[in-house]
């Protein structure tokens, strides 16, 4: 017996500078799983791959980051625990209650609480975050809004460590980033 899966790659490229990130995206009855490269020009150039498994609810359960820059190498990786998060196998009490990771290099994060708000029914939602800098590649949590302006349109507010940034999202059937305005757009494979 065999489980369908549907495998989607997505392209997105950074509207502020040169940057471009491919993203394979496998759903499945039981799973989700994202893996992904970004490259990009800010902080001296680096590329960083992100894989994700996230439950069928769309909740992520692990992310792995590494990290490729300047002559240099980072890993990072970021597993649920009970109500709270392990950083590097560490459990991080800062970080309990945080609901969903967030990259800050990719818009494939936004898609969490867009999830939320579609199976939720509902037009507003406030959520702490395990906000990782990418240039850094630190974890520490952030507080964020999405309220839905219209179907398939949506406000980003950050209420947290960048408090006051504002964005308006547009989103595909799926909930995942066609536009962010000012950083990201979907770009079509050629």
């Amino acid at each position: 017996m065999s489980m369908e899966r549907k495998s989607d790659v997505i392209f997105w490229r950074r509207t502020d500078m040169a940057g471009l990130e491919r993203l394979m995206l496998t759903v499945s009855a039981d799973a989700v799983h994202a893996v992904s490269s970004v490259i990009c020009v800010e902080d001296g150039g680096y590329r960083i791959d992100h894989r994700w498994k996230i439950s069928p609810d769309w909740r992520a359960l692990s992310l792995e980051v590494e990290k490729w820059g300047a002559g240099e190498y980072t890993r990072l990786t970021l597993e649920r625990a009970g109500k709270g998060w392990n950083v590097d196998g560490i459990h991080r009490p800062d970080l309990d209650g945080a609901d969903e990771p967030d990259l800050s290099v990719t818009p494939f994060c936004n898609t969490f609480p867009i999830q939320r708000l579609k199976t939720e029914k509902r037009e507003s939602l406030t959520l702490e975050t395990c906000y990782i800098d990418a240039a850094s590649m630190t974890v520490t949590c952030s507080r964020q809004r999405y309220d839905r302006l219209r179907p398939k349109f949506l406000r980003y507010i950050d209420l947290g460590l960048s408090a006051g940034f504002e964005a308006d999202l547009q989103v595909d059937d799926r909930g995942l980033i066609v536009s962010y305005q000012d950083l990201f757009e979907r770009v079509a494979a050629r």
